[in-house]
């Protein structure tokens, strides 16, 4: 398949953001994507708008606020796609298609039970939490990453292991939580299984806690996928990082081609798909 004809859905609901930002990055890179309202793909709307999941190859979901994040960040969305899409989605996943989740995106697939998919497609109930941070505030901030994945996730394969990005962080419950009886048995699985995208770093690349640490995440875990690569969750938002000037730091060096940490996520999923269909 090729870049132009690969069709994303940028999903959105009152309260989501950065949907644009998700929209601009891979229509920069010659993709289709385009913004869709949930009640486009439940068929509460003109049949003209109507939307199915199976026009797509790639389903993001933005970050923000959804609802309003209440009952818990990523609910009350996770909620409303189960009860209407859940095996359009499941089906969609068992399929090979990709799946992103940024920030909020990140909790509502926690949220779904889509993530982390140790050893199944789909938890009826969440099998992890994204708690409040450990700081108890809104953390807004640059966060340098080091990615992890040897190239399970189809969302960094065109990042080595070991690289460092510097890519925002905006959340106030983004610390990944693991239930207490099954802890250690499922970082494990997270390890071995090559699940873990993304872990906080500081400046020079090493492990450290609170301020390079966000939020007091396990592991310091920014990022995972499922067990076939293709469900993918990360806090931070690359979004916001697509070119090199959008980056704190920018004036420090000479920008080159102009190209931003976060880009390279963008083109690994495009480049998966491409190749896949």
């Amino acid at each position: 398949m090729n870049i132009e004809d690969i069709k994303i859905c940028v999903l959105r609901i009152e309260g989501t953001n950065c949907e644009q930002e998700m929209y601009e990055c891979f229509k920069r890179l010659g993709a289709k994507p385009e913004i869709v309202h949930l009640k486009q793909l439940t068929g509460d709307c003109a049949p003209e708008r109507k939307r199915s999941i199976r026009d797509y190859q790639i389903l993001m979901i933005p970050g923000g606020f959804s609802s309003g994040d209440y009952v818990r960040a990523g609910a009350i969305l996770a909620a409303r796609m189960k009860k209407s899409l859940m095996q359009d989605l499941v089906d969609f996943v068992k399929d090979g298609y990709a799946v992103g989740g940024i920030c909020n995106g990140f909790q509502v697939l926690v949220e779904l039970g889509l993530l982390p998919g140790i050893d199944k497609t789909f938890s009826e109930t969440p099998e992890i939490a994204l708690g409040v941070n450990d700081s108890a505030r809104f953390e807004c901030r640059p966060t340098y990453v080091k990615c992890e994945n040897s190239g399970k996730c189809v969302f960094t394969r065109n990042i080595r292991k070991g690289r460092n990005l510097l890519i925002p962080s905006a959340h106030a419950e983004g610390k990944l939580i693991l239930p207490q009886e099954k802890h250690e048995e499922m970082l494990k699985a997270l390890i071995e299984n090559d699940q873990i995208v993304f872990r906080y770093v500081d400046y020079m690349g090493n492990y450290a806690g609170y301020p390079w640490n966000p939020n007091g995440s396990i592991y310091n875990i920014a990022g995972i996928c499922n067990n076939t690569g293709n469900v993918f969750g990360m806090m931070p938002h690359p979004e916001r990082v697509f070119y090199k000037v959008q980056h704190p730091d920018w004036t420090q060096g000479d920008i080159g081609e102009n190209v931003g940490d976060g880009r390279a996520i963008f083109e690994s999923v495009l480049g998966y798909i491409s190749k896949k269909y």
